[in-house]
Formats: structure tokens, sequence, C-alpha cells
């Protein structure tokens, strides 16, 4: 797999450069998918900008999504027909944008689409994520169909939490890719 087929998705606000998604895509040649507004993200648009961006690669692509990047798949997955597009799915610290302190800042995100995924996916929780309790995060692995590994106590598996350029998320996504 080319490595421009490997999709960076990051959440709320982009991810800065020392998150391990810029690292991924500085190290390997993966590719984000730039939004026009990080800040107050419009999920039409945020959908449409990935169907864009999934219509322009020359083989199916591989997603790499953070935060509000895993509702992100979920709604582009619930409402495209190019769905076939997508091998398969890293996701990582889902934000849960249905709690009360989340849902007015991200308006238009709620509810969180509850289907499963079209193509296989890993999602991976934290016990002391502060975007989303580790109960939520189980449950969208189990709405998406998608295989759940508990992290343990890592937050939101972001560059707050000190992971580097995280190799051991990395060997899960190459083997999610062989799959």
């Amino acid at each position: 797999m080319k490595p421009s087929n490997v999709l960076i998705l990051p959440g709320w606000e982009n991810s800065g450069p020392q998150h391990w998604q810029s690292l991924w895509e500085q190290a390997h040649g993966y590719r984000r998918v730039e939004q026009h507004d990080w800040m107050r993200p419009l999920r039409g648009d945020w959908i449409a900008r990935l169907e864009d961006v999934l219509l322009s690669c020359d083989e199916p692509a591989v997603l790499v999504a953070h935060s509000l990047g895993c509702i992100h798949t979920a709604a582009w997955a619930a409402h495209s027909k190019n769905t076939q597009r997508v091998k398969a799915a890293l996701l990582v610290a889902p934000g849960d944008v249905e709690r009360e302190a989340i849902r007015p800042l991200l308006p238009g995100w709620s509810p969180v689409v509850r289907q499963a995924l079209p193509f296989p996916s890993v999602l991976l929780g934290s016990h002391d994520d502060p975007y989303c309790t580790f109960e939520r995060a189980r449950g969208f692995a189990e709405a998406w169909g998608s295989r759940f590994i508990d992290y343990g106590h890592r937050g939101h598996i972001n560059a707050n939490t000190g992971l580097g350029d995280w190799p051991e998320g990395h060997a899960m996504l190459l083997d999610l890719m062989k799959d």
C-alpha cells in the first residue's frame, strides 16, 4: 500500500506537531485529510472532504482516526456510497460528542452514528480519557463492529500522554493493513 493511501483523520482542532498522527505523517508519508475549519467543524463539510480525498486514491485506503476523527469515520461510512474505498480503520480514543459539556461546542455531530462499519476496524479506548468514558468507547466499538482494545490508563491517547511517535500504535496499524 502506498503511504499516501493511509489517511490521517485528526479530531477537533487538528493534531499538533507532537501528536503521534503528525509524527506518523512526517515519518511515513501518510496523508492528512485537511479540513476547512478545524475549530468549528461541520459534519457535512468533513464528510464531503473525506469523500473527495478517498475518490482521489488509486486503491482502497486505510483510515487512521483520533477523537472526533472516529465519529467522523462512522458518519462518513453511514452516508457514503463509496465505502469499498476503505480497506480498514484504526480508531483511537473516540470523542464523545453527546456529552453535555461537548454537545454545544460541536453542534451537528450528535447523535453519534451507531451502525456497523462496512470495513474492518480496531478501536482503542482508555480508562481515564477525559473526552470519552471507557464504557462509551467500548459501546462505540460494539456498535461499529470494531475489535476493541483496552488501552489501560492512557488519557486521550494523544501528545499530552507522552506517546511520542507511538511505535506500539504504528505496529497495530501495520497489522491492520495486512488483513
